[in-house]
């Protein structure tokens, strides 16, 4: 017990020792121990960092400098992002033992100087961010140590030669470069001091870009070119062969009114001619064309590009396109049109017979033609998201059987009109979410929809559906639907379904059913279901029975939001037992049982967020919990025995809690400081919501030490008195042993005399009480007997005939002693030594003092010199105030002393009066 008080109190003078508590981080729930030190106004690299941590992320903070020791203790890292600070200054060397870092990012920074060992040590670096600085000095050699580097980002630098960054393109097995927006005008093969490169994808999109010039194949294996241009540009590739692996050309922001092409000494041409010149001088087959102000594309553009796979005219101001403008593209498989301004599906889009995927989102179509899509046989991407689509008609789609993904997302459909009604067999994914206007699903609408997985119908606003409505859809593995009941029929036929989301308002009830069933549990045939989730809105009036998840026997994952309204009854989570993830958020619920989860024991996450917990008493039994969040509820004492029966619990978060800083919470705030295995996420920042004294005060900063005493003290309190006590006791013992055995058979008597005047016991049974030792029983039966009991005729009560058997020994002689006139004491030095005669003695002394009757008698079979008595405080007492009998000088006259023995047996009278009886010379 010392012991544990003792480590109790040498906890809490550890004030900055806060485990997985970190002050200004926190640590993700994830197998990768990633720490996060966001926003934190940090100046530095916090010293409570983990250092086996493997991902550290201190953006958004004030750093200004990297130096050796800041981040070489964290020889475990695999990822480091400092993007957001002030940095200014890395020191070199300062990455020298971070030989397992694979990723760095330093963007958003000032950082002006490259030098020339600052990467030194980084041989298995794979990605490097430094966009977003001030970089204008790059060390001839500093990214060589990097020869594990596949992608470098320097966008938005003030790089003027790009001759600086040579040793990037010699790299080994450097892949993706970007240098958008820096200053550098040219990009000139004579002007770059290497034979040859491995970069794949090159960005150079910047508006002080003038050439781009190749007299060298110094870039044989690119594959991705991406350029934005000035006012003027100059394009010379003197060869054929030099690109001859392009196939994805990129020209964003390419201004068409004032473009200055040079295309191998042509003159001034449009984009129009750079597009014919790309795609006849090159062997690309993806052409992307972004950000532009062109508005329409005539016939000619695309003349000379029928070798294209996937044209990409995303985000320009488009608003139609010749009826025949890409009839030239008889190999295209893709095309993005979105992002425009189109009002109607181009008519052109109908010749392309070979296209696989067409993306029209984020346009302004309307109205949609049967003939649109007719000859699109081969099609099966159709994206058709954010429009202002209103009504489908079954025309539509009827000859897209090779459909796989149709989006119609985000438009303002009112009608249906059977359109899901054709043959689209192939169909797997069909998005109808976030629709703005009502529409009405019939029973059977999807019948067709055989191969359908995956079916969105999530709306902005309350869609009318059926039971039955999805009837024929045994392969659907992935819903989310809004209804106004949740009925055994609405999810017939769902034989397959995996997952499940759920949008649920009871203001317009169901068009086949009222209400919530109640009758049936409404999962009851979703048998294969592993995830759920629920979303009640406000108004939504919750009716089930605590079966309600009967049936969901594969269920892995449940999530519900303004669901439960009430209290959670024992039995609801008995139909789910292999749950590993619950979510319960939203709901008025107080307290739960802790037989609500007693059903689920492979309860690995627990989320109770923004709910009106009060206490987590009933967390108890989750062995192989492992997260648990009760942030915003109503908890202001913790018990922290309750994390003592989660072994397993390495991530809890109780922040936005009215935490109570008194001594009542002493207990969690010790555990805090020193469990090693659960994090306390944002623990550091816990604030004091009462009392008013510790408002402005972090819940960790609570001094805990007055509410325990002071266990210094205690200690030593504690063993100054058992020491004392243990010496008082020995030199009692050794001094007045004797004394306190009298005292305790005093007491002994005195509790028998006090009762037997309560009984009001009758008169005596013996004249005396004969009190001897045994080897003095020959004297008492051949002597003492014969002339007392025979001669005289009195009545003696001696202990080996007259005692009760089975009676207590020391209750029997209280008896003896009690119910006979006097107490007959045959001495000898046997008998001094005899512990019980030494009781007998003393219960008869008691006696003696008590009645104040001569009722003790004493009788020395032998002279005994008066130092023998002296050990035998009693006795010695006795025998000077008493007179006595001695048997040895009775030899001579022996008739005399039991004359005498006798008259001493027959008075009645007080000691002092009777003393002349016995008086004998003792000279």
């Amino acid at each position: 017990m010392f012991l544990t008080l003792l480590l109790v109190q040498m906890s809490l003078s550890f004030d900055c020792f806060l485990s997985f508590t970190l002050k200004n981080c926190s640590m993700t729930f994830s197998d990768t121990v990633t720490v996060m030190c966001l926003n934190g106004h940090l100046q530095k690299i916090p010293d409570d960092v983990p250092l086996n941590c493997e991902v550290l992320d201190v953006s958004s903070n004030q750093i200004t400098e990297i130096k050796r020791p800041d981040v070489n203790r964290f020889t475990q890292l695999t990822v480091l992002r400092f993007t957001r600070n002030l940095l200014l200054r890395i020191e070199d060397e300062a990455f020298v033992k971070l030989q397992k870092l694979k990723t760095l990012d330093l963007s958003h920074n000032k950082i002006s100087n490259l030098t020339q060992s600052m990467f030194v040590g980084l041989s298995q670096l794979v990605s490097l961010n430094l966009f977003s600085n001030r970089i204008s000095q790059i060390a001839p050699n500093v990214f060589q140590p990097l020869s594990s580097l596949t992608r470098v980002i320097l966008n938005e630098n003030l790089i003027t030669n790009l001759t600086d960054t040579a040793t990037l393109f010699t790299l080994p097995n450097i892949k993706i470069i970007f240098l958008n927006t820096n200053r550098f005008t040219s990009i000139n093969s004579d002007h770059l001091p290497f034979n040859s490169s491995n970069v794949t994808t090159l960005s150079l999109l910047s508006k002080s870009l003038r050439e781009f010039i190749l007299k060298r194949d110094i870039f044989p294996n690119l594959s991705s070119l991406n350029l934005k241009a000035g006012k003027f540009f100059d394009w010379r590739v003197n060869s054929d062969a030099y690109l001859n692996r392009l196939t994805h050309l990129s020209l964003v922001k390419v201004n068409l009114s004032s473009l200055n092409l040079t295309l191998s000494a042509m003159d001034q041409q449009t984009l129009r001619l750079f597009t014919q010149v790309a795609c006849s001088t090159t062997s690309i087959i993806t052409l992307e064309l972004i950000y532009n102000a062109f508005r329409f594309i005539d016939e000619q553009f695309f003349t000379a590009c029928s070798q294209l796979h996937e044209l990409k005219l995303s985000v320009n101001s488009l608003k139609d396109l010749s009826p025949r403008s890409l009839k030239p593209l008889i190999q295209i498989r893709l095309l993005k049109l979105d992002g425009n301004f189109l009002v109607k599906v181009p008519v052109t889009v109908r010749e392309l017979v070979t296209l696989e995927t067409l993306d029209l989102s984020s346009n302004y179509i309307s109205e949609i033609s049967c003939l649109d899509f007719a000859n699109l046989t081969k099609l099966t991407n159709l994206g058709l998201k954010k429009n202002a689509i209103v009504h489908l008609e079954q025309c539509f789609f009827q000859n897209l059987r090779s459909l796989v993904t149709l989006d119609l997302s985000q438009n303002s459909v009112r009608t249906i009109q059977s359109a899901f009604q054709v043959d689209m067999s192939q169909l797997r994914f069909l998005l109808m979410n976030n629709n703005k206007d009502r529409f009405m699903l019939r029973a059977g609408e999807f019948r067709n929809l055989s191969s359908l997985g995956v079916l969105n119908l999530k709306s902005t606003k309350d869609s009318f559906t059926a039971d039955g409505v999805f009837e024929g859809m045994e392969k659907l593995v992935r819903l989310i639907c809004w209804t106004s009941a949740m009925t055994k029929e609405f999810f017939q036929g769902l034989r397959d379904l995996k997952f499940l989301e759920l949008h649920m308002d009871s203001l317009l009830t169901n068009t086949e059913s009222e209400g919530n069933s109640t009758d049936e549990p409404p999962f009851a045939h979703l048998s294969n279901l592993t995830q759920l989730l629920i979303y009640a809105e406000p108004r939504f009036t919750p009716l089930f029975t605590p079966d309600v998840f009967t049936g969901l026997k594969s269920l892995l994952y449940l999530k519900s939001d303004r669901f439960f309204r009430q209290s959670i009854h024992p039995r609801t989570f008995t139909h789910t037992p292999l749950l590993t993830d619950l979510c319960i958020t939203n709901s008025d619920i107080f307290s739960l049982s802790p037989q609500v989860f007693a059903p689920i024991p492979k309860l690995q996450t627990l989320i109770l967020s923004n709910n009106k917990l009060n206490t987590l008493d009933f967390l108890a039994g989750l062995r192989m919990l492992q997260m648990l969040m009760v942030d915003a509820n109503h908890l202001s004492v913790i018990n922290e025995s309750t994390f003592q029966t989660l072994p397993s619990l390495t991530y809890v978060d109780l922040s936005r809690n009215a935490l109570l800083c008194d001594c009542l919470n002493a207990g969690f705030l010790q555990w805090i400081h020193s469990n090693e295995h659960t994090q306390v996420v944002g623990g550091a920042q816990y604030q004091c919501v009462s009392p008013l004294t510790q408002t402005q005060h972090r819940f960790l900063d609570f001094d805990v030490r007055p509410c325990s005493l002071d266990l210094g003290l205690i200690l030593f309190t504690c063993t100054f008195s058992m020491v004392l006590f243990t010496l008082i006791a020995a030199l009692v013992f050794h001094f007045l042993r004797f004394q306190l055995a009298y005292a305790y058979y005093l007491l002994l008597a005195f509790l028998y005399d006090t009762k037997r005047r309560r009984r009001r016991d009758p008169a005596h049974r013996y004249d005396a009480f004969v009190s001897y030792n045994v080897h003095d029983e020959q004297w008492v039966y051949g002597e003492l007997l014969p002339a007392l009991e025979g001669e005289q005729g009195w009545k003696l009560c001696l202990h080996h005939r007259d005692f009760q058997p089975g009676k207590p020994i020391v209750e029997n002689i209280t008896d003896a002693i009690y119910s006979s006139r006097k107490t007959l004491c045959v001495i000898s030095r046997h008998y001094l030594q005899s512990e019980w005669c030494s009781r007998e003695i003393q219960m008869a002394s008691v006696r003696l003092f008590d009645e104040h009757k001569d009722v003790l008698l004493l009788v020395f079979l032998e002279d005994l010199p008066p130092w023998h008595l002296s050990p035998y405080y009693q006795m010695r007492r006795l025998v000077k105030r008493k007179s006595y009998l001695s048997w040895p000088r009775a030899a001579q006259s022996k008739a005399l002393f039991w004359h005498q023995l006798r008259r001493a047996l027959e008075s009645d009278g007080s000691p002092e009066e009777q003393r002349h009886q016995l008086i004998q010379d003792q000279d």
